[in-house]
């Protein structure tokens, strides 16, 4: 029986052969990896319970309404999945031939910050700040254009077959492709981003099969260039001293060190089963700045305690694990660093961000992937989950 659209299983109508191809051996739907995207989207979840208990008593953030940031969190992980759809739909093989498109707007949008259109928020001058309330973080999409970026160059004769790993000159194109939007970051200053972009490159270098040399190299160079940047005082005077407290958290703990002592307080007094959602006091008494972005870990350890933030940590760790199963089993080598590049994304900004809640990580102003309250954030990363979906879908079946 054929359908109007065309297409037929015999024995069925329409509706059910709509059903037999989206449950067909190579429809992208049973291709998705979906213990991925079920953990990811269980962290934006959480993140959204998360985010309200550390919002609906904070009036001077809310505008007088406890459902503000809840409502604009859900909002933008609905936007997140939609642009995860529309990249799995376009899939990394097709951003690959716009690739030089998208890497000159995102260098032209990090340049835009550095003019009187950019803004300063929680001490970072990174944003850009539209009417409506709408802000955008430029350096959040940087990373996805580096990855891309980097990974077009690095595979593109080994792919073709002419070469098993990429010369010497290819990988010095890749490093300087990388290197303009790093500095240009490194000028607002927003040294969370750099930090990243640093490790994504690493991440890069070490999957597409580049020489250890370039790779030692380029650790060697990271250590004087950040030595360099503290001797030139690039650095604004609130990094150097979130630097000194974390060297000594006693040093100032009602000034430079009050985030990370209150953060810490929170965590130790959720025990192993928390207070419970909504009734943390450190949480209710808004003791601990900036709790939905760079601070929600700590809303985690305290009303959730040991047992929510573990369910975190293990959510993040499926995430990481998939990822990992993606790059080793893709046939193509750009898909294998585009994979490389993400994990490297996600595991240093996650360790970075619990890291700096527990004090064992300077604090450097990085959200927690899925979970922190910002759109730009939570863009980038449906964003990168749909590039891993999409080099799992185009993944060419086993016999």
């Amino acid at each position: 029986m054929a359908g109007a659209n065309g297409f037929s299983v015999p024995g069925y109508g329409p509706e059910r052969s709509t059903v037999a191809r989206l449950l067909a051996r190579d429809s992208p739907l049973r291709r998705l990896d979906w213990p991925m995207l079920l953990a990811a989207l269980a962290l934006s979840m959480i993140g959204t319970a998360l985010v309200y208990s550390a919002t609906r008593n904070r009036t001077e953030l809310n505008q007088g309404d406890p459902y503000y940031f809840l409502f604009r969190h859900l909002l933008n992980t609905g936007i997140g999945l939609a642009l995860m759809v529309g990249t799995v739909w376009l899939g990394h093989r097709g951003l690959r031939t716009v690739v030089p498109i998208l890497y000159g707007i995102s260098l032209f949008l990090i340049l835009l910050v550095l003019t009187p259109l950019g803004a300063t928020i929680n001490g970072a001058h990174a944003w850009l700040v539209f009417p409506a309330g709408f802000s955008l973080q430029p350096s959040e999409f940087c990373k996805i254009t580096i990855i891309l970026g980097m990974a077009m160059l690095l595979a593109a004769r080994v792919d073709a077959g002419d070469r098993e790993h990429p010369d010497h000159r290819t990988v010095l194109q890749a490093l300087g492709l990388a290197a303009v939007p790093i500095l240009i970051v490194m000028l607002m200053p927003d040294l969370g981003s750099v930090m990243v972009m640093v490790l994504i490159v690493l991440g890069v270098l070490l999957a597409s099969g580049a020489s250890n040399r370039w790779v030692l190299g380029l650790i060697s160079a990271g250590a004087a260039g950040a030595l360099l940047v503290w001797q030139l005082g690039v650095l604004d005077e609130y990094q150097i001293n979130r630097f000194a407290a974390f060297a000594n958290p006693e040093l100032d703990p009602a000034g430079v060190g009050y985030n990370t002592n209150q953060a810490r307080i929170a965590i130790g007094s959720g025990g192993l089963t928390g207070t419970g959602l909504f009734h943390g006091s450190q949480t209710t008494g808004q003791f601990v700045p900036e709790q939905q972005t760079d601070f929600v870990f700590t809303v985690a350890g305290e009303e959730l305690g040991f047992v929510g933030a573990g369910a975190i940590l293990l959510l993040l760790g499926v995430v990481l694990w998939r990822a990992c199963r993606i790059a080793r089993e893709t046939t193509e080598l750009y898909g294998t660093i585009v994979a490389a590049g993400i994990i490297a994304w996600f595991a240093f900004q996650s360790f970075e961000n619990i890291g700096m809640t527990l004090g064992i990580m300077p604090v450097a102003g990085l959200p927690l992937p899925f979970v922190s309250y910002g759109g730009s954030s939570m863009f980038a990363v449906w964003i990168a989950i749909g590039l891993l979906q999409s080099i799992r879908v185009q993944k060419p079946l086993s016999a």
